[in-house]
């Protein structure tokens, strides 16, 4: 008894019952439980007819039949309704559905299992996604084209070959940073819009991370020039913020370096956990009053293509500078080099850290440190934004806050022993 075979129409029985079940609606009489169950079955059966008598014909003359079946029964229902407004996407669903049997048994089954369970849930959101697009606004579609065109237009036809100074300059490999963040950034901004506003002031922390520290750092500051009695909360959300900064930078070097995120994320990550901890600190310490009606800022257009240009560009300088740096004056340095660096952008000096690392010219031993190094910089080109542009209640607090994280990461960069990596 082949054991496999029977585990195949297990999973195709599964993700039949789901998503029929969540077509087993009284508006829908077209598919059901039992039809979805049936179909997905029907597509496992044909493509192990199509392999024990290794015919390649089976497996298309089925679906072309499921096909025929839907078409008619489709007819009949729209000739018996009075309903003008005709869906087509139980029908979709279904054909979807035998072809993910089929696929059960010709391909891997881990990807037709997350198609059949993403059939599923994109059938289930149904409503909440029609909820979502009628509020998106011609911002928020620049956003999506923008994205698109960055990621599936431009990456595709840049040369993959090193240019320039150093033959650092990959005219590909700074295009897919900028896509990375560009797209990171949008995600932020898409949570937000999917939640709306008023998601409490610890989402608001996180939200600003992802989408931009230093624009909710502004935002939350100029947020107490005219109502200062919010300092304590304003302070607790851009410290959360720049907080998920430093997450959404090991992220990056996730992206980039996997096999070195081991050795950079230990250190980083214990700056991390200060954070957090100041966090919770700032919360406790927030009165009640100060987040009933707080909304976070509604941020622009992450997407912007100028945006993405000066990102790719200043992404260019950094690996300039570091290689030149490097060569002519030595590692020590490239602090410089991620102090300034830092002050303006620290995803560009981190991903272009991580791309020497990745070609063997830096080590990842040293590269966490400058890479943390610059993010302790532009906290402190963040909180003294805060303090220019905030009340004066504010500046006590951003002393505070962003001084105990500035003088740890200082410390960790100082006194991190060699041999404390996993």
């Amino acid at each position: 008894m082949n054991y496999e075979d029977l585990t195949t129409l297990g999973i195709a029985f599964g993700l039949g019952l789901l998503v029929g079940l969540q077509r087993e609606t009284p508006k829908n009489d077209m598919a059901g439980v039992r039809t979805f169950t049936l179909i997905t079955i029907l597509g496992v059966m044909a493509g192990f007819l199509s392999r024990v008598y290794d015919n390649p014909f089976i497996l298309p003359v089925l679906g072309l039949s499921i096909a025929a079946f839907l078409m008619i029964a489709n007819m009949i229902k729209n000739k018996n309704s009075q309903d003008v407004d005709v869906g087509q996407t139980t029908e979709v669903a279904a054909l979807l559905m035998f072809a993910v049997g089929a696929y059960l048994v010709e391909g891997n089954q881990i990807i037709g299992v997350i198609i059949g369970a993403s059939i599923a849930i994109l059938l289930h959101v149904k409503e909440h996604l029609h909820d979502f697009i009628e509020k998106l606004k011609p911002k928020d579609l620049a956003a999506i084209m923008t994205l698109v065109g960055i990621a599936l237009v431009v990456l595709p036809v840049l040369p993959d070959e090193n240019f320039g100074p150093y033959d650092v300059i990959n005219p590909k490999n700074i295009w897919l940073m900028v896509t990375l963040i560009v797209g990171i950034s949008v995600f932020g901004y898409f949570i937000y819009k999917l939640f709306g506003k008023k998601v409490g002031i610890i989402s608001n922390g996180i939200l600003g991370g992802l989408i931009s520290s230093t624009a909710t750092t502004v935002s939350y500051a100029r947020k107490t020039a005219d109502a200062a009695s919010i300092s304590r909360l304003a302070v607790f959300v851009i410290t959360t913020a720049s907080a998920v900064s430093f997450i959404r930078v090991l992220f990056e070097v996730g992206i980039v370096i996997p096999q070195h995120l081991n050795v950079i994320a230990v250190p980083i990550g214990a700056v991390i956990v200060i954070m957090a901890l100041t966090c919770v600190g700032l919360f406790y310490l927030i009165n009640k009053d100060d987040s009933v009606e707080e909304e976070m800022p509604e941020p622009e257009n992450p997407a912007q293509f100028k945006s993405a240009l000066i990102f790719g560009l200043l992404y260019g300088i950094i690996l300039l500078a570091v290689a030149f740096t490097k060569e002519k004056f030595g590692n020590d340095a490239l602090y410089i080099v991620a102090i300034i660096s830092g002050l303006t952008d620290v995803d560009a000096i981190t991903l272009s850290l991580s791309q020497l690392i990745k070609e063997g010219s830096l080590k990842a031993t040293f590269g966490w440190k400058l890479i943390l190094l610059a993010g302790l910089s532009n906290m402190l080109f963040k909180g003294i934004m805060a303090i220019v542009l905030g009340a004066k209640q504010l500046v006590k607090w951003v002393v505070i806050s962003f001084g105990i994280t500035i003088v740890s990461g200082l410390l960790v960069i100082w006194l991190w022993p060699e041999t404390w990596y996993f």
